[in-house]
């Protein structure tokens, strides 16, 4: 037993911690959850928690569902909104095979897989990833049919007593008890829109720490009798929610990423990242954008960027280089503008990081940076430029991913497949649903 785990014993003991919860995910995301007595937590350190994997979503078929739950100890938490009556924590679980091998069906397990190539290139990959959300008076829909935001505010205001402000306070606390630490926070576009970044951290943190943030936004707003939602497109009219996430590759304490005599103070290696990141963004946008709602938001205006290209401090863009902060080599940083808050952690930061080390190994020509707004070009101006689209729905992002060599290699093919039929289910699912807006406008006149 290694000193994590002693650890987690002896605080499990100290604590009186009541329930040890094991968090995975299915793979699409969605947290999974199974509570464990403490005294079964040693027992689980070294052969691991049985579990019916053909019951959860793209694990293993119902002839081979034995799976086992590893507990990662460095990843133990109290979990502070249960309170100090019956103490509760959690650890994120990797998913094992009987035989004790790491699992292909386990979202987790395919990040890692991805920061071990880039480790064997050299590289530690860090991830800042910027969280925006509704917040809600309830899930409920009003009389005319639409959720009921919880304010009317705009970008970066500030409601003295207002609901969301205390609300992001209450969030960042108890994101700051359990050890994740937040850069900012504050009020975004949409009334009862809000955005929480988190600090920079290793990828496989950042994904553990989106699961937990979501959980506690979602905890703390019903402790507020709110409801906080992720969905990328709650509004028509108002802009969605994305997952702006910053993406910089370090070389020991060095960041690959910074020349400080280069155009943007950007590397060769920063150049390479981006332009692999563009050459495949096409065909991993089902990873990124994985629910019908999500194209809602890609085309539905507003900041979000549906168009393949990159630029300094280009908002439009689906790539931007931020601003160089003088003096500071370790922040130069890409930010990759084109996924949803709703994805799935593991699986786009996966397939992202996966698609700039490709860019690095097959070095990949950079285009010329995008220096207007590339929403208002018109569409002969932007195949001039080579700005091509991005999927227009699920079905047509579905359709390029699974002709992706690149994407089924970086998934697995027990993921890659898995994912292709539970989205395929939702399009077939989505395509014969009558919709109020079809009703509204053709039941009258046809």
């Amino acid at each position: 037993m290694d000193r994590q785990q002693e650890f987690v014993l002896r605080t499990i003991e100290d604590r009186d911690v009541r329930f040890v919860r094991l968090w995975f995910t299915d793979v699409t995301g969605t947290l999974k959850s199974v509570a464990l007595a403490p005294a079964e937590v040693e027992n689980a350190f070294q052969e691991g928690l049985g579990f019916d994997g053909s019951s959860i979503d793209g694990y293993t078929r119902i002839f081979e569902s034995d799976m086992l739950l590893a507990p990662d100890a460095s990843t133990f938490q109290i979990l502070p909104w249960r309170g100090q009556d019956e103490p509760t924590s959690r650890m994120f679980c990797d998913v094992q095979t009987p035989d004790g091998a790491s699992s292909a069906a386990d979202p987790r397990n395919v990040l890692r897989r991805a920061l071990d190539k880039a480790g064997d290139m050299g590289f530690t990959c860090y991830t800042h990833p910027e969280i925006e959300f509704y917040l809600l008076k309830s899930h409920h829909l009003d009389t005319s049919g639409l959720p009921v935001p919880v304010d009317q505010a705009g970008y970066f205001d500030h409601v003295p007593g207002g609901v969301a402000q205390d609300f992001r306070r209450h969030v960042v606390s108890m994101l700051e008890a359990i050890g994740i630490s937040v850069e900012f926070s504050h009020h975004e576009n949409g009334p009862g829109q809000n955005e929480i970044d988190l600090r920079a951290a290793d990828a496989l943190t950042t994904a553990d720490n989106i699961m937990t943030f979501r959980t506690v936004v979602k905890e703390v707003a019903q402790l507020q009798g709110s409801y906080a939602t992720f969905m990328p497109k709650p509004f028509g009219d108002h802009p969605g929610s994305g997952m702006h996430t910053h993406f910089s590759l370090f070389e020991g304490d060095s960041n690959a990423f910074y020349e400080p005599s280069a155009e943007y103070k950007l590397s060769t290696t920063g150049r390479r990242f981006i332009a692999g990141l563009l050459h495949h963004s096409v065909e991993l946008s089902a990873i990124t954008h994985q629910f019908v709602n999500s194209y809602k938001r890609l085309w539905g205006g507003g900041e979000a960027p549906a168009y393949v290209s990159w630029g300094h401090n280009n908002r439009s863009a689906l790539v931007r280089v931020p601003l160089y902060k003088p003096d500071k080599a370790g922040s130069a940083r890409v930010e990759y503008r084109g996924i949803d808050s709703a994805a799935n952690p593991y699986l786009a930061y996966a397939a992202l990081i996966s698609a700039g080390l490709k860019g690095i190994e097959e070095e990949y020509e950079l285009p010329e940076a995008a220096v207007e707004d590339i929403s208002a070009l018109t569409s002969h101006e932007r195949r001039v430029l080579g700005h091509d689209p991005l999927p227009g729905t699920l079905h047509d992002a579905l359709r390029v991913m699974e002709d992706s060599e690149f994407v089924a290699e970086v998934l697995g093919e027990q993921v890659f497949e898995n994912f292709l039929r539970n989205k395929r289910q939702e399009w077939d699912d989505y395509r014969v649903n009558v919709s109020p807006y079809e009703l509204q406008r053709y039941l009258g006149i046809l």
